[in-house]
C-alpha cells in the first residue's frame, strides 16, 4: 500500500487513505503553523485544526467569534508549513449551504485536505458548555453536505459530518438516524461525539453503524479509554482534539509566573526550547539555502579600514582626533567613506584605530585597536583584524575618499586580489608597475597584473590609491603572509606594499582596476582644502 503522505498524491487523497485503512489513525490537534509542524515532527500522519484551539489562540470564544476568513488565514499558514493532511474543524459551516460551498472552495484552494462540519445551529455552542444544545434540522444539514460535495473542485477533498445527537442527549437512535441521512447526502466520514467520561455510547454507535463509512472519535472526556478499545471497535480515526493548546497554556503560565517572580531567566532557560528549535521549526534552513541560490549578494560583505595614524601633517586638526575623523564639509572623512561602502551593500565595517581611538564613534561601525600604532605600520594594523580575514573583504586606508563608481568597478572586477591604481597620479608612495599601462590599447578592469609596488618603483604606471578587494582565497593568503611576517619579526615595520610584493613573489596574481582621478588622499591641509572644494 502506498505511503499516504507521499508527495505524489494530494493531501486530500492522503487523508482518504488514512480513513480507509483497517488500522486506526491518530490525528493531533494544532492551532497554528508552529503547533502543526510540531505535530508532524512527532510523527502524526494528519493534523486536526481545532476550532476551539484556533479561537482560543486568537483570544476569542469558541462561538464563531472569529470569522471564517480569520480561521482560513490560520489554516493557510498551517498548510504551508506541513506536508501531512489537515482536517479542519469547520464548526457548523459558518452559515447555510451557501457559506459551506464557499468554505469548501477556499479550503481546497489552500491545500486543506478536508473539513468537518457539525449538525448544530450557527453560531455554534461548544459541545462541553451546558446541556442545552440545539441541533440542526436533518434535511437542512443534508443540504449543507450536498452543497459542500458539489462545490469541491477535485474528488479527493474529504467532507466529514459531525453528529451531536449524543451531546444533546437525543440518544443512540437519533444519532443513527442522522448518520444514515448524512451518509446518504454524501458525507465521506462521520464523527460521533460524546461528552461522557466513559466511551460506552460511542462504542455502541460504532457497533450499530458497522463499516458503512469511516467513523472518527474525539475522546476528550473519555480520555482514560485505552487505544486498543478503539481499534477493536473498528474506529477509523481518533482525534486528540485540544491538547497542544492546553499544554502550551500550562507551560506559558509556569514560565511567565517564574520569570515575573524571580526577574531572571536562569531558572527557566534549561526548560524551554532553544532558539535553534524555533529557527528550525520556522524553516530558516530552507530560507538560507534559497538565499544561496537566488539572492544576489554583493561580492564583498565586509570592509576593513586602516585608520590608526594621527596625521601629524594636519597639525591642530588632529590634536584630539585621528585623521579619519577630520571634518570634510560637515561630515567626517570616515563617515563619508562608510556611507559609500554601505551604499554598495557592504554593511559590516571594522575600523582599526590607534591615535585617539575613542573618537571613532559611528553607528553600525565596529572598531579594533592597534595598541602599537606609534611604532608599527599598516600590516600591524591589518594583523589586528586577522581573525576577520576569512571572507571576501574590502581593504581601505582611512584617509581616502573616492567616487562611488570607483568602488563599483572594484567590486565587479575579477581576481582574488584587486587593487585600484590611478594612472594619472605621481605620488611618492605605493607607485605601481603593471604588466601593461592604462594608456596602451584599451582593456577591461582586471586585465593588467601588478608587477611591483612601492616607493622605490621608478618606472611605474601609476599609484595605488589605498583601496583593494580580496576574495576569500585572497584574504586567506594575506592572513598567512601576515603570520610569516610575524615569524620573521618584520610585522611591525611592514607596509601593505611589502605585503603585496611578497604575495606576488609567492605566485599570487594581483590584478588592477585603473582610474584617473576621482579620489582624494588627505595628508595635508592643502589636500583637505581640495577635498572640501570638490566633495
Amino acid at each position: 500500500m502506498s505511503d499516504p503522505t507521499s508527495s505524489n498524491i494530494s493531501k486530500g487523497a492522503a487523508l482518504r487513505h488514512l480513513l480507509a485503512r483497517t488500522e486506526t489513525a491518530y490525528l493531533m490537534e494544532a492551532h497554528n503553523a508552529l503547533s502543526a509542524r510540531i505535530a508532524e515532527e512527532a510523527g502524526f500522519p494528519a493534523v486536526w485544526a481545532s476550532g476551539l484551539s484556533i479561537s482560543a489562540a486568537l483570544g476569542v470564544r469558541d462561538s464563531n467569534e472569529a470569522s471564517w476568513t480569520q480561521v482560513l488565514e490560520v489554516l493557510e499558514f498551517m498548510a504551508d508549513r506541513t506536508s501531512v493532511p489537515i482536517l479542519a474543524d469547520g464548526d457548523t459551516g459558518y452559515g447555510n449551504f451557501n457559506n459551506v460551498r464557499r468554505l469548501v472552495r477556499k479550503l481546497e484552494q489552500r491545500g486543506i485536505a478536508g473539513v468537518c462540519i457539525e449538525d448544530k445551529l450557527f453560531p455554534k455552542t461548544n459541545s462541553f458548555l451546558g446541556d442545552d444544545q440545539d441541533l440542526a434540522d436533518i434535511a437542512e444539514f443534508c443540504g449543507k453536505i450536498k452543497a459542500g460535495k458539489d462545490s469541491q473542485a477535485g474528488a479527493d477533498f474529504v467532507l466529514v459530518a459531525r453528529i451531536e445527537a449524543l451531546v444533546a442527549n437525543r440518544g443512540l437512535d437519533e444519532a443513527l438516524a442522522r448518520a444514515h441521512a448524512f451518509h446518504a447526502a454524501g458525507a465521506d466520514a462521520l464523527v460521533i461525539h460524546s461528552k461522557k467520561a466513559e466511551p460506552d455510547e460511542v462504542l455502541a454507535f460504532c457497533a450499530a453503524w458497522g463499516d458503512r463509512c469511516p467513523v472518527i472519535l474525539i475522546p476528550t472526556k473519555y480520555f482514560r479509554t485505552p487505544a486498543e478499545m478503539f481499534e477493536a471497535a473498528g474506529v477509523s480515526a481518533v482525534v486528540w482534539a485540544n491538547h497542544n493548546l492546553r499544554a502550551a497554556i500550562t507551560a506559558m503560565r509556569e514560565t511567565s509566573r517564574e520569570i515575573f517572580a524571580t526577574r531572571s531567566l536562569v531558572g527557566v532557560e534549561a526548560r524551554v526550547a532553544p532558539l535553534a528549535d524555533v529557527f528550525e521549526l520556522s524553516g530558516n534552513a530552507e530560507l538560507e539555502a534559497a538565499e544561496r541560490r537566488y539572492l544576489v549578494r554583493p561580492p564583498v560583505g565586509q570592509a576593513v579600514i586602516l585608520a590608526a595614524s594621527r596625521g601629524a601633517e594636519l597639525g591642530d586638526l588632529t590634536a584630539d582626533r585621528p585623521k579619519c575623523m577630520i571634518d570634510v564639509r560637515g561630515r567626517s572623512l570616515l563617515a563619508r567613506q562608510v556611507e559609500t561602502l554601505k551604499g554598495a551593500g557592504i554593511k559590516a565595517v571594522c575600523v582599526v584605530t590607534g591615535w585617539r581611538g575613542e573618537a571613532v564613534a559611528l553607528s553600525g561601525v565596529s572598531t579594533r585597536a592597534n595598541p602599537a600604532w606609534e611604532t608599527s605600520g599598516e600590516v600591524a594594523s591589518l594583523a589586528a583584524v586577522a581573525d576577520r580575514l576569512d571572507a571576501p573583504t574590502l581593504l581601505a586606508f582611512g584617509d581616502i575618499l573616492y567616487r562611488r563608481h570607483v568602488l563599483d568597478r572594484l567590486l565587479a572586477a575579477e581576481g582574488d586580489i584587486v587593487l585600484v591604481v590611478d594612472a594619472a597620479a605621481t605620488g611618492p608612495a605605493d607607485r605601481v608597475r603593471a604588466s601593461r599601462g592604462r594608456d596602451e590599447d584599451w582593456f577591461a578592469d582586471g586585465d593588467a597584473e601588478l608587477c611591483d609596488i612601492g616607493a622605490d618603483v621608478a618606472d611605474g604606471h601609476g599609484q595605488w590609491i589605498g583601496l583593494a578587494r580580496v576574495s576569500q582565497a585572497g584574504a586567506a593568503a594575506i592572513a598567512q603572509e601576515i603570520e610569516r611576517l610575524r615569524a620573521e619579526a618584520l610585522l611591525d615595520t611592514a607596509d601593505l606594499a611589502l605585503l603585496f610584493r611578497r604575495l606576488r613573489a609567492r605566485g599570487a596574481v594581483l590584478r588592477i582596476v585603473w582610474v584617473a582621478g576621482d579620489w582624494f588622499n588627505i595628508n595635508t591641509a592643502f589636500d583637505l582644502a581640495s577635498a572640501r572644494n570638490q566633495v
